[in-house]
């Protein structure tokens, strides 16, 4: 058996909103790391939104989701995901009924920061939409998984909200290294909480802009190890760690949200919280402002929507760096 972790971020360029970083991990057999799980899981998942015939959707996040659908396909699938988890706790954890919920469950190390905005504190007055088939779609997928020797073993999301990330982002200096932080603390994480004896974990990690290079970050970043240059190329840049004891692989690779199951899922997961929170801000602002158009973040709109709030919340007044990203 073999750890195989997907890594997967959403909200890097926006303006407001979190930026969000994701993990799923997997317990698979040696001989399935680099077979195409979709179809080693036909029978509970696909990529495709018009050939699901009642299975999950798994895939990019920019494909799962849409304005026009929304977050119908992120929530039932991250959703189903969270009961398998959650049917292996003892007590049994109940899917999530509200934002505050999901955030709690996805983002326990991060929920906590949410207190400090004011625009998130009725996470737990929203209600999140009704998926009467997840349980099923859940139980599909975990007998799947189980027939061929896997078991997802752990999900769970980091964000950085507009306050906490401005306040990395004065110490550090870049934009770039503040998500590879976080990208890397989901791996550490991962790696010391899971073990497997019979090869290095693998984690599976989309590439960052048109980067090719991560072996002297990498040192920085776990500077207890060693590290070997697999390969670096204009597709695929990968690393093997190892600190004596045991060893991971790290595979930084184009599209990987696209192309690998698990950074499929964990893009997925980065999405649908990352929406669920900007939900929470348009609705906040849109109490103070009626009419005032919601925003999905992203840098033109989100000024726009900065604009129409500063002429029209005359009665209120914010603290630009807990709003507002700092380039």
């Amino acid at each position: 058996m073999a750890i195989l972790a997907g890594i997967d971020e959403a909200g890097y360029g926006p303006l407001l909103g979190p930026l969000v970083v994701s993990g799923a991990v997997f317990s698979v057999p040696q001989n399935l790391l680099k077979a195409d799980l979709w179809q080693i899981l036909q029978k509970a998942v696909a990529k495709d939104k018009k050939k699901l015939a009642g299975r999950l959707l798994v895939n990019d996040s920019k494909k799962a989701y849409s304005r026009s659908s929304g977050t119908h396909h992120l929530q039932r699938t991250v959703m189903a995901a969270m009961e398998i988890l959650g049917r292996n706790e003892n007590p049994v954890t109940p899917p999530p009924g509200t934002t505050e919920d999901a955030v709690k469950r996805l983002s326990p190390p991060c929920y906590a920061h949410l207190a400090e905005y004011p625009w998130y504190q009725k996470l737990n007055q929203t209600a999140l939409p009704a998926a009467d088939d997840v349980s099923i779609a859940s139980g599909v997928m975990e007998r799947a998984l189980s027939q061929n020797g896997m078991r997802l073993l752990w999900m769970q999301s980091r964000f950085l909200e507009a306050g906490h990330y401005n306040q990395r982002l004065d110490k550090i200096k870049n934009k770039s290294r503040v998500l590879f932080i976080e990208l890397c603390s989901l791996v550490h994480h991962i790696f010391q909480s899971f073990h497997d004896e019979d090869g290095p974990a693998q984690f599976l990690i989309d590439r960052q802009g048109g980067r090719t290079q991560y072996h002297l970050e990498l040192m920085k970043m776990f500077p207890g190890m060693e590290l070997s240059v697999l390969t670096e190329s204009d597709t695929l840049s990968s690393y093997e760690m190892t600190d004596g004891k045991r060893s991971m692989r790290l595979h930084f690779a184009t599209e990987a949200d696209g192309k690998y199951f698990p950074v499929s899922l964990a893009s997925m997961a980065s999405k649908w919280i990352r929406e669920l929170l900007m939900d929470e801000l348009n609705r906040y602002f849109s109490g103070l402002c009626p009419g005032i158009k919601p925003t999905a973040g992203y840098w033109q709109d989100g000024q726009r929507f900065i604009a129409e709030l500063q002429k029209t919340a005359v009665s209120y007044s914010f603290e630009p760096t807990r709003l507002i990203r700092n380039k």
